[in-house]
């Protein structure tokens, strides 16, 4: 053993199956200490077995950093499980250009061949770098992506048996934490495909099958639980870290697989007596008035510390007014001009029609294609109801997408993940490699970037970012002038702001974002119409300096106080109302039950759930769930 490292139960558990050569997995809910479970044991296989090598294979890139400060040895190997199967299979280029050209031509459901000829292995082996794995797919010139190469990676291992001797000879011991997350081609990589070699390895699963809240994720291993080759042996860690008394006893309430989790008496909390369990609160809180501000002032927190306080919505599109950047969202979210466009495009599609609409704008295209037509026939290549009313009430947008030249016009795509991809927590938390944020969004971001350097006063990186030069004083105060002047033009819009920077050098128009114009002019003719201190809002929230996040982004995190709203949000995947009226379909209410269930359990110390305008029904399941004395209705609440 690991000299001065006290091992838990469960870690002494794993280490005898370890030691009788059986699977593990070892699920336990939120707060348990799954990861600290996972470093004991990776640590202790180390001690006992110095030689072999280790595989720790995690969901997220920030969870690879985590394990890998923890852990240092030369043996570990942690990845993301993208990479690491790439890195198992990149080498037998033969295998995989079969591979591809046998799931392309059996029309596979997630590889698509984009060409009007059979992709074949000749074809493929007069690419020059062979198949590649970058984080976007071009089949035709041998590139696959995120998707691609678990299908690929598990298509391999069923075919080619060596792949398994291959692995299993490398690593001894392969360990995949928050297994629930991960797809189920993969597990069955490791728990089927893997077990028909001979060769020996342990495989551990690590995570909680009550936080599978991703649709691509496996959810749970059951089948996969008992006695036989593959199979898993369960060990169950029971004692919860983060949550207060109150919230453990809520959250067991809506666990499904038997697990019910007790407070840790080992928490090192101020004014806590040494054994004294953690009791914290939990509220219940409703109103037939929607008012979040009276809410968010009764409960008494610090909102303006996005580090200990958060409040989760389940969509974008709820957080977005709250947070000051509706406009921008609906832009890239619910603009149905561009869904009428997309309409277009797919009647032209199906109907195969061959006019060279080059040369044409969009409006001229929607004119020929109307021309002549009635009933059913005019339906089709007219708006629907819902874009009808959407454009009566934007026709200045409409008249401005008429416009565009039809070619460059049909093949602009928009979507929310090019405004509000790579959300922080808090603002010490890293930004991700390859954000899908557009260029335009990009370089707004830059402006916001170098004006916050400014005000916070950190001259050097605002020096460095802008490449401005100062070799005199009089370049300083210039400088200084200009960047005031700047400054005053929050109150302006993006258009002119974007205009000034460019003038004063601090943000030069580059070539990528010139190219956005051009090629998303109808975009960017909406979004610098919008005042920048939209933009500003935009920028706080993805920095972190905001109490708000989506509920599926905290998965993960912990906060001494979490505020839930319970609003559905258009999303049919859940349901709120459904899951406190027992009225959901048995998919909808595992979906919600879980999404909720990770909610409550980011709280360390306080949790507060809100409803608004409950039924009778609704507030009975909140009584059963929170207790009588947990319920506050807020309708006759004075601020």
């Amino acid at each position: 053993m690991v000299k001065g490292l006290k091992l838990e139960p469960e870690v002494k558990e794993i280490l005898g199956y370890i030691d009788a050569d059986k699977n593990f997995l070892l699920s336990g809910g939120a707060g348990s200490g799954k990861t600290y479970s996972l470093i004991q044991v990776i640590k202790q296989v180390i001690e006992k077995s110095p030689y072999a090598k280790i595989a720790c294979i995690t969901y997220t890139n920030a969870a690879v950093k985590e394990i890998e400060a923890r852990v240092d040895n030369s043996n570990l190997v942690v990845s993301t499980i993208h990479e690491f199967l790439w890195n198992n299979i990149r080498l037998f280029q033969k295998e995989l250009k079969i591979t591809i050209v046998e799931l392309v031509n059996q029309n596979s459901p997630k590889i698509k061949n984009p060409l009007d000829h059979p992709i074949t292995k000749e074809y493929l082996d007069r690419l020059e770098e062979g198949i590649q794995y970058k984080d976007y797919s071009k089949i035709q010139q041998g590139v696959i992506s995120h998707d691609e190469v678990l299908i690929i990676a598990n298509y391999m291992f069923e075919k080619y048996s060596l792949l398994s001797d291959i692995l299993k000879d490398k690593y001894k011991f392969i360990f995949i934490d928050e297994y629930q997350d991960t797809a189920e081609t993969v597990i069955e990589i490791f728990l089927e495909h893997l077990m028909k070699s001979k060769r020996k390895n342990i495989v551990g699963l690590f995570g909680d099958s009550m936080q599978s809240i991703y649709d691509a994720g496996i959810g749970d291993v059951n089948k996969y639980i008992g006695e036989g080759n593959g199979s898993v042996v369960e060990v169950r860690k029971t004692q919860n870290r983060r949550n207060p008394k109150s919230v453990i006893d809520l959250a067991n309430k809506l666990r499904t697989d038997g697990i019910e989790q007790v407070p840790s008496k080992d928490l090192k909390a101020p004014n806590m007596i040494a054994g004294e369990v953690k009791k914290g609160t939990i509220k219940f809180c409703y109103s037939k008035e929607y008012d979040i501000e009276l809410l968010k002032k009764s409960l008494e927190w610090d909102f303006t510390n996005s580090k200990q306080t958060k409040i989760l919505n389940l969509t974008y599109n709820l957080i977005a007014p709250k947070a000051g950047f509706q406009n921008l969202m609906e832009i890239y979210s619910g603009d149905r001009i561009i869904a009428f466009k997309n309409r277009i495009r797919k009647y032209i599609k199906d109907k195969e029609i061959e006019t060279d609409f080059s040369s044409y704008t969009f409006g001229q295209v929607i004119e020929f294609l109307q021309r002549g037509k009635n009933g059913a026939e005019l339906k089709n290549v007219s708006p629907t109801n819902a874009m009808e009313s959407y454009i009566e009430s934007n026709q200045e947008w409409f008249e401005c997408a008429k416009m565009q030249n039809y070619s460059l016009f049909s093949k602009l795509y928009v979507d929310k993940e090019q405004l509000i991809d790579d959300k922080k927590q808090d603002s010490n938390d890293e930004n991700k490699k390859n954000s899908k944020r557009d260029d335009l969004i990009k370089h707004l971001y830059r402006i916001a970037e170098r004006i916050m350097f400014y005000d916070n006063k950190r001259f050097n990186e605002f020096i460095r970012a802008t490449d401005y030069k100062i070799y005199s004083i009089s370049d300083k105060r210039n400088l200084k002038n200009q960047i005031e002047e700047l400054k005053s033009y929050r109150s302006k819009t993006i258009g002119e702001i974007v205009d000034k920077a460019d003038e004063f050098g601090i943000c030069i128009k580059g070539d990528k974002f010139m190219k956005f114009i051009n090629e998303k002019e109808y975009v960017y003719s909406r979004v610098k119409k919008l005042n920048f201190s939209e933009f500003i809002n935009l920028y706080n929230y993805l920095e972190g300096f905001t109490p708000f996040s989506t509920q599926h982004k905290t998965k993960g995190t912990e906060f001494d106080n979490v505020l839930v709203i319970l609003d559905n949000g258009g999303w049919n995947n859940y349901n709120f109302k459904g899951l406190f009226g027992g009225t959901n379909s048995a998919s909808v209410e595992a979906r919600t039950k879980k999404i909720f269930y990770v909610c409550c359990t980011r709280a360390k110390e306080n949790l507060a759930v809100y409803f608004h305008n409950p039924s009778t029904t609704v507030v009975e399941t909140a009584i059963e769930l929170f207790g009588k004395d947990n319920l506050i209705n807020f309708d006759h609440k004075e601020g």
